[in-house]
């Protein structure tokens, strides 16, 4: 992609607007001086102190951080956050966002916050190291009431946007947002709007989603066709273009450093190999930059190539920021895509 190419599909940007509809969780950031630890006199064991918290949208919400980074106008999350301290915090994070409209965010009673909480252990002069992180999470289903709630706003918002990103974060089926209700709100709209670009990604799986656009890892790639994780770049390849026309939407498969994998509709392949590492590297958050990226060059008229060249661009700046899930920022992916020129 050249520099006028690039600017031509980023101008559109500030124009876009994307509802995001899935599992919005708190990331709560806890920095550990180790030069002030100290020893509990009840328990004997060594005591952690903080003196730093911070907190950010974090799983549906890191897309969410990369859609604001880009410069998105208006981004409308669709999910839930429980009546409790980290659902305040949740509230505030994604409010202080700009073009961010809560209209169809739900706070409910019947719901804990989703909460990753990450203690790092903090040195001067060195990467941070993340310590086991504190997880807060649902293990029952999503009540009814809550579910319709979701369905009913992302059902009025859907033809107000030029966009939908789906982000299934949970482990346990129907626990989260995207309940088997709220895709069947998806696969209407799919239908009554079958020029609205709507991506999807699962942790789980995304066998019995409706047919819009998939995002996926290798190893999501095997769980849906029920190919081995070890398939080679050829399988991979054809096992994409299967299902991009199967579905007649585009897929994506992203390989870690081996770059990405696209199918478009008709089953036509590109691949676009990653950027070198240009250091220490972490890679939480790259694939939800993927996400973002994809979304927002493809709603405004990016080519399949040209997306893939901009989410890898995405990842590879996003997994050189640590300590923190990064965004990528449009002066960032210009420098790394237009930097050959």
């Amino acid at each position: 992609m050249n520099a006028s190419g690039f600017e031509a599909i980023t101008e559109r940007f500030g124009k876009l607007r994307v509802a995001l509809v899935g599992d919005f969780c708190l990331d709560r950031y806890l920095e550990i001086d180790p030069g002030r630890s100290e020893v509990s006199i009840e328990t004997g064991l060594e005591v952690y102190n903080v003196v730093r918290v911070r907190s950010q949208p974090g799983a549906a919400g890191t897309i969410l951080n990369n859609l604001v980074a880009l410069g998105v106008a208006t981004i409308y999350p669709v999910g839930f956050c429980g009546v409790d301290g980290e659902g305040f915090e949740l509230r505030r994070a994604l409010s202080a966002k700009r073009g961010v409209c809560l209209d169809y965010f739900v706070e409910t009673d019947q719901r804990r916050t989703f909460t990753y909480c990450k203690p790092l252990i903090v040195q001067p002069g060195e990467a941070p190291r993340e310590l086991n992180r504190l997880d807060s999470k649902n293990w029952s289903p999503t009540p009814k009431s809550v579910q319709s709630k979701l369905r009913g706003g992302l059902e009025t918002v859907a033809p107000q946007v030029d966009a939908i990103v789906v982000m299934d974060q949970v482990d346990i089926a129907e626990t989260g947002v995207v309940s088997t209700e709220v895709l069947e709100a998806i696969r209407h709209i799919a239908k009554q709007l079958p020029e609205l670009f709507i991506i999807a990604d699962s942790r789980r799986s995304l066998k019995g989603y409706p047919p819009v656009a998939f995002k996926m890892n290798r190893t999501e790639l095997s769980a849906f066709t029920g190919k081995s994780v070890e398939m080679q770049f050829a399988e991979i390849q054809a096992a994409a273009s299967k299902v991009a026309c199967a579905n007649a939407r585009p897929v994506f498969v992203t390989l870690s450093e081996h770059g990405i994998m696209g199918a478009d509709a008709k089953g036509q392949t590109e691949h676009v190999p990653a950027p070198p590492v240009r250091g220490e590297i972490d890679i939480v958050g790259a694939g939800d930059a993927v996400t973002a990226n994809l979304t927002a060059a493809l709603a405004s008229g990016a080519s399949l190539r040209e997306a893939i060249e901009m989410a890898n661009a995405a990842a590879s700046i996003v997994i050189h920021q640590l300590g923190t899930t990064g965004t990528a920022s449009i002066a960032q992916l210009r420098d790394v895509i237009c930097s050959g020129e």
